[in-house]
């Protein structure tokens, strides 16, 4: 599965994530429940194979279901057996024996069905047992997570047609244990079991689900009865139903089927969106040894989808922000798009061919999925853009503090849920680029072949997977996996340097501040002196501790971690000509990264000027994009070495965020010498390109760009509406008023936090007094809505500016209203 985070909010110019559930999830880590002990779930029966025959009550949400469950005891004979079935209404629970139903007694809470069989069976004994049943989803109350956002399993979309341009829909959504909701089973990650499910629905939709489409009747009342049968077996969240209106591309790889299905108006994109499939199908499948194991493989696309993406078995479904067209997909070069549609299809593997064995080792899945995405980046991209991925990861899991303490193998939690958090994806991603760096590619991807064919459809942990690489390198790795897998945190690392001319010695001193006790870290050491770079290997095993190099001049840089592989905090104490040597010499993304970084800082320095100059035409464009936004053109000196350099980008960059990022810096100056510039922009295919030039050319030529504006606010591509909505509340008047007014009240939080001193500077020029009043409400409303975020003083500062704007064009009619709203945001005037 992958998440993204569920609100943005945007303080200043920093955009933070803020997930809605922080505050609930900071009460939690007091709870009691944390002393739990969450086991490996006991195994007592087997799943063998589900059978199930759905159709669908679109009026009143319902699943009508009979199933067929057959089981196994697991080793020891029972005569009972639980099953977990959430909120259903259960109309019979019976054994079927030689063709015949025999009622069996049983009991339900309406979370578990607990059954009485008719004998003792043993393990080497199989059994039937059919159940009636209604599933009842949207009656069922199930908690969310940060990575899905409720778990009721079964989601009608639009099920009366009543919401305008929104197709009807059904899917599922089974990950973490939301599949019991519409069809009773042991729903635990260690059950594995084949299945067959038919599905009967109205004859002009499709269907899809696991496996192969078996068969396909159609019936005397207007339905339809497909067939799906998955023939390997899988965990039960990984099962999954989809029906409505799609279009179906079809595509294959090694004569396995390969297909998309979209809304109808996406179809024609099918191949621009998902097209690259095939590809990553054989890539996979050469670097892990083991070729792709399902029947088929298919995507499908649905509306308000509860997370980001999910790796049902043979079929994944995405959320609708993957549906693009080409002309939206242009500035799309390694997005969320892209990078989800390879996270999930390396879930084929890590995850569904091999399952973790319960959520505590979820690493085992989601860690491998995230890694997949740099793995794939490397292949596609470059090194550059594999690093630059993982470097991302990196920075994600820390710049959140507050989950330094979580290990990436967890048998103490809250709630299952709570373990699809930045440590089991991205500081999971991290640790396994360390890893393959420490015992060398083809002896980590021979571990990963060991591990997948030792555990092919069954689960797995991570001391599994430790002793699969261990298997391949010979190494010991207890010692790495009790640090990073059943250890928390992460080094904290100062880095200084002193070099001895008399002793003709470069000491290097690294100190470990984490509190925790001190990591051990086999790195790299590049040595440049010379003119010729020398590497050298060593092993830190303390909080403190130094390295030597004798050397006949003071070296020009000493690179500690020449891999940048290290997940770290990093305090490295280079001079910026340091830095700028390791600009210029070393190899990495990250060394060009961290160089990039200083000069920014010390922009007066005309050797960090160098730095800035030379990365606005870097090779890799992350990089340029980096220097053009951290180029400070209030400074004249680094304008004046800038501007040109930025004006022949916005002109000639064959990338189109690269030359976006330099419209967008170059509309700032605020230049009316640039405005042609901007309106040549105008003319671009590119989104990015667009809506960079509109709000650059409201800065120079503020009615231009209204009439310009008047043209993209009925656009259907989103980004560019928002931009006219920018222009409006930019340079825009009492016309323009309700437009951006009803934009905001009906607003996401992300578009009003986009909003929100815009509209504060349209207040404040307003002639109407009676806009003017209702722009003042809304401000004061989402500075209490969001106060709890530290938007109070921001909102207050923003009423002010209102005050002070509308006193000087004489009107202070608003001014009671005004000092009411800073009193309450301020806590003078009581809440």
């Amino acid at each position: 599965m992958k998440f993204f985070c569920l609100a943005i909010i945007i303080i200043g110019s920093i955009g933070t994530c803020i997930p809605k559930s922080t505050v609930a999830q900071s009460a939690r880590i007091t709870n009691s429940t944390l002393s739990i002990y969450r086991e490996t779930p006991t195994k007592y029966s087997n799943l063998v194979h589900t059978r199930l025959n759905v159709r669908f009550d679109y009026k009143k949400r319902y699943l009508y279901g009979k199933e067929w469950v057959t089981l196994k005891p697991q080793f020891y004979p029972t005569d009972s057996l639980s099953l977990d079935a959430k909120g259903m209404d259960l109309r019979s629970v019976v054994i079927v024996k030689n063709g015949r139903n025999l009622p069996l007694k049983f009991t339900y809470d309406s979370l578990v069905i607990k059954v009485r069989l008719d004998r003792t069976y043993y393990s080497n004994e199989t059994y039937t047992i059919y159940i009636d049943y209604i599933a009842r989803p949207n009656e069922f109350k199930a908690q969310g997570s940060m990575a899905i956002a409720d778990a009721k399993g079964l989601y009608f979309v639009n099920p009366d047609g009543t919401e305008r341009d929104k197709p009807i829909q059904i899917w599922t959504q089974g990950e973490t244990e939301g599949s019991s909701v519409w069809f009773p089973t042991i729903d635990k990650p260690n059950q594995k079991t084949t299945d067959e499910i038919s599905m009967t629905v109205p004859a002009k939709y499709v269907t899809l689900s696991n496996g192969r489409l078996a068969s396909q009747k159609v019936n005397s009342d207007g339905t339809r009865t497909d067939t799906w049968k998955m023939e390997l077996p899988h965990s039960p969240y990984l099962f999954m139903m989809a029906v409505g209106d799609f279009k179906i591309i079809k595509d294959t790889w090694r004569g396995k089927e390969v297909s998309y299905y979209l809304e109808p108006k996406y179809a024609p994109y099918a191949r621009d969106i998902f097209g690259f499939t095939p590809e990553v199908l054989g890539f996979y499948s050469r670097l892990l040894g083991v070729d792709y194991p399902w029947n088929k493989y298919s995507q499908i696309v649905v509306r308000d989808y509860v997370s980001g993406a999910m790796e049902n078995t043979s079929a994944t479904l995405h959320g609708d922000y993957v549906q693009a067209t080409k002309r939206e997909l242009l500035d799309d070069y390694y997005g969320q798009g892209k990078s989800t549609i390879v996270h999930e299809l390396f879930h084929q593997w890590f995850g569904d061919y091999v399952t973790a064995e319960s959520w505590s080792n979820l690493t085992v899945n989601e860690s491998f999925a995230d890694f997949s995405e740099t793995l794939w980046a490397e292949y596609k991209y470059g090194k550059d853009a594999g690093d630059a991925h993982i470097n991302a990861d990196r920075q994600t899991y820390l710049s959140q503090p507050a989950l330094y303490k979580n290990k990436l193998v967890r048998f103490h939690y809250h709630d299952k849920e709570d373990m699809f958090d930045a440590v089991t994806y991205q500081k999971g991603a991290s640790v396994l680029y360390m890893l393959r760096n420490y015992l060398g590619k083809e002896a980590f991807y021979k571990g990963l072949n060991i591990y997948l064919t030792t555990n092919a459809f069954k689960n797995g942990e991570a001391e599994q997977l430790r002793l699969a690489l261990e298997e391949a390198s010979g190494r010991d790795l207890t010692w790495f996996f009790n640090q990073w897998y059943f250890g928390s945190g992460h080094p904290i690392l100062d880095i200084t340097y002193k070099w001895n001319d008399a002793a003709k010695t470069q000491t290097v001193y690294i100190n470990q501040k984490q509190d925790e006790d001190a990591f051990i870290l086999p790195i790299a050491v590049d040595v440049y002196s010379g003119g010729k770079a020398e590497r050298k290997q060593f092993w830190i095993r303390s909080k403190i501790d130094s390295l030597v190099f004798h050397a006949d001049v003071k070296p020009s840089l000493i690179n500690v971690d020449g891999d940048k592989m290290l997940l770290a905090q990093k305090t490295d104490n280079k001079t910026i000509d340091e830095f700028a040597f390791q600009y210029f010499n070393a190899p990495l993304y990250l060394d060009r990264f961290e160089a990039i970084d200083a000069a920014i800082k010390f922009q007066k320095n005309p050797i960090a000027q160098k730095v800035i100059i030379a990365a606005l035409h870097d090779k890799y464009f992350e990089l340029q994009l980096k220097a053009i936004r951290g180029a400070d053109l209030n400074k004249k000196d680094v304008c004046d070495f800038a501007q040109p350099v930025l004006v022949q980008l916005a002109e000639h960059d064959p990338n189109t965020l690269v030359r976006a990022a330099a419209i967008a810096v170059l509309g700032k100056l605020k230049s009316p010498g640039n405005k042609g510039l901007f309106k040549r922009a105008l003319k671009s295919q590119s989104y990015a390109i667009l809506q960079a030039a509109l709000n650059a050319l409201v800065m120079v030529a503020p009615q231009e760009a209204l009439k310009v504006a008047d043209t993209f606010i009925n656009d259907s591509y989103n980004g560019l509406k928002q931009a006219a909505l920018m222009t409006y509340a930019t340079a825009g008047a009492d016309n323009e008023w309700p437009m951006v007014y009803n934009a905001f009240i009906d607003g996401s939080p992300q578009t009003q936090f986009d909003l929100i001193q815009k509209i504060g500077g349209m207040t404040g020029r307003l002639r109407s007094v009676n806009n003017a009043k209702k722009g003042i409400e809304a401000i004061i409303e989402f500075g209490k809505k969001y106060e709890a975020y530290g938007l109070g003083v921001k909102v207050t500062r923003i009423l002010k500016e209102i005050e002070e704007a509308r006193a000087k064009a004489g009107d202070a009619s608003l001014n009671s209203e005004i000092e009411k709203g800073i009193a309450v945001l301020t806590g003078s005037g009581g809440k």
